[in-house]
């Protein structure tokens, strides 16, 4: 299976230029899956339903969420009724929506997506590592499903590379969001687990973290609030990782990441018809 992750869309220009780049990004890679994080991608808080809407019309599959879940308050009806728009596993269990979601997708095949959150230097939520075994507990990698695809939306590397060995063997893709700023771990586990600390953003790095850089920076200097933050609105970067699993097992075979656009270094992975040079794992 050929899977497509994009990280955290922050703001206008950058869910614009996702929308644009998606369907071009599902040829060209000849992508099964397409995940994307959306949780900024409303002003750089939250996400509104007609750009949830926008974004699944645009081919993504599913759609994830992190700690800014519910900025916008008439995502809760929404998220009530979407499945493809995911919140992270750890909320209470009376919160809406839901943690994971079963695609299936054109072929037949099936694929689990489960949004998760970590609580180093974020909020006191459930325990991502028990509520993410409990869910994995009833499905089988390479069984009922052809592949598992974790958004584990954590500040700390350090909570995100522990959770990836703790499922390592057991789901397909651990991929680490929220920081914004793109890793360079990218890898395939021992058992078989692909992961990567961070993806990164979908937006604008002449910012900081997506956020126009005089008012946040100010921040630092003053410690007060000062003027409210929003998205820098320059040309974006398109941040994400392509994995490509095995047919049998539903691990992966490699994973490589994905930069376009924008001020980054550019990368475009080659799907397995131009397989990735040695080490490319």
């Amino acid at each position: 299976m050929r899977i497509l992750f994009l990280g955290d869309i922050v703001g206008r220009s950058a869910r614009e230029a996702v929308a644009a780049s998606l369907p071009g990004l599902r040829q060209r890679l000849a992508v099964d899956l397409a995940i994307v994080n959306a949780e900024n991608a409303s002003h750089g808080f939250g996400l509104a339903p007609e750009m949830a809407r926008a974004l699944l019309a645009a081919g993504a599959d599913v759609l994830t969420l992190g700690n800014h879940a519910w900025d916008r308050r008439e995502i809760t009806s929404f998220i009530a009724e979407e499945p493809r728009l995911i919140r992270p596993l750890n909320f209470p269990p009376t919160t809406p929506g839901a943690g994971s979601v079963t695609v299936t997708l054109a072929d037949g095949r099936k694929a689990l997506v489960v949004n998760a959150m970590g609580r180093l230097f974020l909020d006191p939520l459930d325990c991502p590592f028990r509520t993410t075994e409990r869910l994995l507990a009833q499905h089988r990698l390479g069984g009922t499903v052809a592949a598992i695809v974790i958004d584990f939306h954590a500040e700390a590397s350090s909570e995100k590379m522990a959770y990836a060995h703790s499922f390592d063997g057991q789901v397909s893709l651990v991929a680490g969001t929220h920081t914004h700023c793109p890793a360079a771990d990218h890898q395939v586990l021992p058992g078989g687990t692909a992961f990567i600390s961070d993806v990164g953003m979908c937006g604008d790095y002449d910012s900081v973290i997506g956020m126009a850089k005089g008012p946040a920076s100010i921040r630092f200097w003053t410690r007060m609030p000062g003027e409210r933050l929003a998205p820098a609105e320059g040309e974006p970067t398109l941040c994400g990782v392509f994995v490509e699993t095995d047919d049998t097992t539903g691990l992966a075979l490699r994973i490589a990441p994905l930069r376009q656009g924008g001020r980054l270094s550019q990368c475009m992975p080659l799907c397995s018809e131009h397989p990735l040079p040695a080490g490319g794992r």
